[in-house]
């Protein structure tokens, strides 16, 4: 027996998909330095090296570009020269949690610092090119990598580098809320992210805080940007939810952060439409199985983004184009990628 739509049911159904068709993303993070979307898990090789992919699921679900996250010097360099290869951007900075890689450089942390400098010197135009400072911050669920002393202290030396730069921070925030912005503040970037002492603002990425963070932290000029880690409880989503649509941006964290079905994130995604599904969650075979053309189970993937943002669509009760489009201005703006519009047609959303 055929099903027929009816008149109403119908014009929904084409005008979602006429309206998903335009969407377009930008990935703020994503870790393609790591081994595993070259088949490599915990040091051993799983399958076949799938980047290819992995590019071609982003796109398909709208992943228009994508900034590659640096957090080392080491990891710096190769996001930088992923980020020329595949078109993207990158970040170039040094993660808390391996600040002691200062102290252990060779040459000392002065010439670690230099190092950071120099990479972003020399790759602040063009593609692939550097687009902010960090990932950079304090992270206090983590102190057996580094003594929150030093996490402080190189924190602040990284502040430096995008005053000097005039580039957004790509900023880390873990149970540290009060030592991160007080470092903030007495570095400058108090008050609309420091624009006055010549820096550009920037966005507290992967966010897991209280309410009262992201509004403390929006009061000082940074944007807030969640992914599958920042919605997994209800606390979560209450601070997700009061995120305003000027301070928003999205993110995967891939391969890192699955939006998984024991989230609080699960109830929202449950009216997903089973055509974004596909495109956001496309099937996946465990490591041991793997198909080429499917994803990697425990992998999350750019392509997930999507998802990400039909959440805050059901937090906000906002229509889903709105919130994708208003990240996409937001992405631009702050990380100068002016281009991207002139790449691809924005889609009329009132």
């Amino acid at each position: 027996m055929s099903v027929v739509l009816v008149p109403n049911a119908a014009n929904a159904a084409k005008a979602l998909a006429e309206s998903t068709a335009k969407l377009r993303f930008i990935d703020i993070a994503v870790n393609l330095t790591d081994p595993v979307f070259r088949g490599i898990h915990r040091g051993h090789r799983k399958h076949d090296d799938d980047m290819p992919e992995v590019m071609k699921r982003s796109k398909a679900a709208g992943v228009k570009s994508m900034i590659i996250t640096g957090g080392s010097l080491h990891e710096s360099r190769e996001g930088l020269r992923l980020a020329k290869q595949l078109g993207l951007y990158a970040t170039v900075g040094c993660h808390p949690t391996r600040s002691s890689e200062f102290e252990k450089f060779p040459a000392g942390p002065d010439a670690y610092l230099a190092a950071l400098d120099e990479l972003i010197s020399n790759n602040l135009k063009g593609d692939g090119r550097v687009v902010a400072v960090g990932e950079c911050g304090l992270d206090y669920d983590r102190t057996h990598f580094a003594t929150p002393d030093t996490q402080k202290k190189f924190f602040r030396l990284q502040l430096a580098l995008a005053k000097k730069y005039h580039l957004p921070l790509f900023l880390h925030s873990r149970a540290a809320h009060a030592d991160f912005v007080n470092i903030l503040r007495e570095e400058g970037f108090g008050e609309d992210g420091g624009r006055k002492l010549g820096a550009n603002g920037g966005v507290v990425h992967s966010f897991t805080g209280a309410k009262s963070e992201v509004e403390e932290l929006m009061d000082m000029g940074f944007h807030i940007s969640v992914n599958g880690c920042s919605l997994k409880t209800q606390d979560n989503l209450d601070a997700a939810k009061a995120i305003r649509p000027e301070r928003i941006m999205l993110e995967t964290d891939a391969p890192w952060c699955t939006l998984t079905s024991t989230h609080a994130s699960k109830a929202h995604l449950m009216s997903l439409p089973s055509s974004l599904n596909a495109l956001y969650f496309p099937q996946a075979k465990r490591p041991e199985q793997f198909v080429l053309g499917q994803g990697v189970k425990g992998r999350n993937e750019p392509c997930a983004i999507g998802a990400v943002a039909w959440v805050m669509h059901k937090l906000h009760d906002v229509p889903f184009e709105k919130v994708v489009e208003k990240t996409w201005k937001n992405t631009v703006s702050l990380f100068g990628l002016e281009e991207l519009n002139d790449q691809v047609d924005a889609p009329n959303v009132v």
